[in-house]
């Protein structure tokens, strides 16, 4: 009796015992099941935080992308500008420049154009004398101050190729052009219209221009064309800016070998390649050398 009663205890205590195992597995596992789910709600709103994130993410970019295309287009936009206003600034240097550059000195003369008794360049340089025939009735020679440098780089290659060019004429006022024409005329007439411009048509009132010689010829003549230092002249003087004005067959004069102009190293360039002569040129087209007449 005693020790049933004892087992029946042993086991009830068993039994409650258990009983609150499961009661506190169960409320563990309710714990467990709210924390599970309080965590899920938690991944779940994660979720939805994520996936708005990534879609402001895609917004974001897409923005970025545009503002990238907006500023490329900007850049381009800027670009363009800049090259309009270097464009601009480039026309206004060459109007500056053109505006400087007296378009006289490229223009047709020779019974063609015009030059009143007023016109002066706007630069002379007395040339070194040693570059001028000495002749007792050959004063001092002037010559264009912007292009004496290519003068005097074409007789310095010249002298150092054998050749011993001399000038005796350069620079011509109106009134020393109109006495010398009057001087011709009283000895060879009419004739002196062949060989002699008259007063405002002379190239050499440019003061672009020389008569050049040797010292064995020693004067304007035909005589002259037949020398090496001519030669030597018609295959260089281009390379300085030089062409031979009045060459034979020529519309204006006779043929003037020791007759030389500066028109600049393009045009002058451009005629040797072409085997063209400045009076055959269109005057438009000529004009087209002034901004590099000096360079």
């Amino acid at each position: 009796m005693g020790v049933g009663i004892i087992l029946t205890g042993y086991l009830g205590v068993r039994a409650w015992d258990q009983n609150q195992q499961i009661t506190s597995l169960e409320q563990e596992l309710r714990d467990r099941a709210a924390l599970i789910s309080t965590q899920a709600r938690s991944l779940q709103s994660a979720s939805s935080t994520i996936s708005s994130l990534r879609d402001d993410l895609d917004q974001v970019r897409d923005d970025l992308g545009d503002l990238a295309d907006e500023y490329r287009d900007e850049l381009d936009r800027n670009d363009e500008f800049e090259d309009q206003l270097r464009d601009l600034a480039g026309t206004l240097d060459e109007f500056e420049k053109l505006s400087e550059i007296d378009e006289e000195l490229l223009a047709k003369y020779s019974k063609v154009s015009f030059l009143n008794e007023n016109y002066v360049p706007s630069s002379l340089k007395q040339i070194d004398d040693e570059w001028v025939l000495g002749r007792a009735d050959i004063k001092d020679q002037y010559f264009h101050g912007d292009a004496m440098k290519f003068l005097e780089d074409m007789l310095e290659r010249a002298e150092r190729a054998g050749h011993d060019l001399r000038i005796i004429s350069a620079y011509r006022s109106f009134d020393e052009q109109n006495e010398l024409k009057g001087q011709f005329t009283q000895i060879y007439g009419e004739g002196a219209n062949a060989f002699s411009a008259d007063q405002g048509f002379s190239e050499h009132q440019l003061g672009t221009t020389v008569d050049l010689t040797i010292p064995s010829v020693g004067a304007t003549s035909q005589t002259f064309g037949d020398t090496e230092a001519f030669e030597w002249l018609v295959e260089n003087a281009h390379r300085y800016g030089f062409i031979l004005s009045y060459p034979e067959d020529n519309n204006f004069y006779i043929y003037e070998p020791w007759h030389w102009r500066f028109v600049g190293r393009d045009l002058a360039r451009d005629l040797e390649r072409t085997d063209e002569t400045f009076y055959e040129r269109d005057q438009r087209e000529i004009n087209k050398y002034l901004l590099e007449l000096f360079e």
